[in-house]
């Protein structure tokens, strides 16, 4: 078993997370304030944008293979490297979702 840091930009918070187990593990652990929701790898709370490092994970269903390569969903992604990620970042077909789900309801707003 080896151990990562893990490192949380703009937090100032830091972890220890073995490759054995998920980046959200220690994070729950340790009282660091990581969203999540399903914990299976579909809703995407947990998303945290990769800034430098590597991770595995291949049960993170919500994620495009390209977006899997930028992004850690904390609840499946184990570490292969040391990390930084960028917490509460999403993958693009997710803001682009959101996007589209705010002009839907602006558009039904202004029909009433």
């Amino acid at each position: 078993m080896t151990e990562y840091t893990v490192e949380f930009v703009g937090t100032g918070e830091t972890i220890e997370v073995a490759d054995t187990e998920t980046i959200l593990q220690p994070c729950i652990e340790k009282g660091i304030a990581q969203e999540y929701s399903c914990r299976v790898g579909m809703c995407l709370a947990c998303s945290a944008e990769i800034v430098e490092g590597e991770v595995t994970q291949p049960a993170a269903r919500g994620l495009t293979d390209e977006e899997a390569e930028e992004y850690a969903l904390t609840c499946m992604a184990r570490p292969q490297s040391d990390l930084k990620l960028d917490r509460g970042k999403y993958p693009p077909s997710i803001e682009d979702d959101a996007a589209t789900a705010v002009s839907e309801d602006g558009a039904a707003a202004d029909d009433d």
